[in-house]
């Protein structure tokens, strides 16, 4: 064990040397350690992870229980955590945005076409390297993708997720498809590009009203340097119905390649010092 990278509401993540390779060690929390759903939630990352092989998703190696203590060993990643550069502000990755939306979507892309959604799509979960490539993590609430008659058959889905960033159908239980992650995705986006939630509540269940039922917001309107195309396209992905948003990520990328984010493209900002060479 080398450092604590981050740690979130059930895990921590440790940097780690196993057989003189850099990895990353997700554990549980230690209130959670001997809860059987989160063990269950670990194993199933584990499962879903170790089906994907794609540069934009975070490679999964295998699943232990050492003393009692679940863990996963994972590649190590150098990147930040997207939810991170969002709070340092546009400013600082405007310029990387274009190669951020793309190697994150191609990411998610991947994974529907192994057969997932995700069904947790959300800033904190994609690693940005400093050249703005993007891997998606956290394969605990993935779930199969239904087709035929499973998906005539299959019952109520369980709700899962964060409130934030749910689709509609997500928060009413119905069966999920890539659609799902495509609004989570636009979400995201409003995110990434404003700074701040496209939905906020004064309570829970206020929040996921607003999901529900709430005008989608405009993009345009919190920041007036992307294009109407672009705005019109987070729009479209965040529809309520999913019959009206982009039907695959594949479609979206497919899209997203013709417009521009921006009317005017961010520069890098200015190495520390170049002011007082000048």
């Amino acid at each position: 064990m080398v450092r604590l990278i981050r740690t979130g509401g059930t895990c921590q993540v440790w940097e780690a040397v196993r057989d003189g390779q850099r990895v990353a060690v997700k554990f549980l929390q230690p209130e959670v350690r001997n809860d059987k759903e989160e063990v269950g939630y670990l194993r199933h990352e584990v499962e879903v992870g170790q089906t994907l092989d794609h540069p934009n998703v975070i490679q999964i190696y295998e699943f232990n229980i050492d003393r009692s203590i679940a863990f996963l060993v994972m590649e190590y990643h150098p990147g930040r955590n997207m939810k991170m550069l969002i709070r340092l502000g546009l400013e600082t990755f405007g310029y990387l945005v274009p190669t951020i939306i793309t190697t994150a979507a191609q990411g998610l892309q991947y994974l529907h076409a192994q057969g997932w959604v995700h069904r947790d799509v959300k800033p904190d979960n994609f690693l940005v390297t400093e050249d703005g490539h993007a891997k998606l993590i956290d394969f605990a609430l993935a779930q199969r993708i239904r087709t035929g008659l499973s998906r005539l058959f299959g019952g109520r889905t369980r709700v899962q997720g964060t409130r934030s960033y749910m689709a509609p159908e997500q928060i009413r239980g119905k069966l999920l498809d890539p659609r799902t992650d495509v609004y989570s995705f636009g979400c995201l986006l409003y995110e990434l590009l404003s700074g701040r939630l496209p939905f906020t509540g004064i309570s829970p269940e206020d929040l996921l009203r607003k999901h529900l039922t709430a005008t989608v917001p405009v993009l345009l309107s919190a920041n007036k340097n992307v294009t109407p195309d672009f705005s019109d396209l987070v729009g479209q992905m965040m529809a309520k119905n999913p019959d009206d948003r982009p039907q695959s990520m594949d479609e979206f990328l497919r899209y997203f390649q013709t417009v521009r984010v921006f009317r005017s493209l961010p520069r890098p900002p200015s190495p520390e010092g170049a002011a007082a060479d000048d």
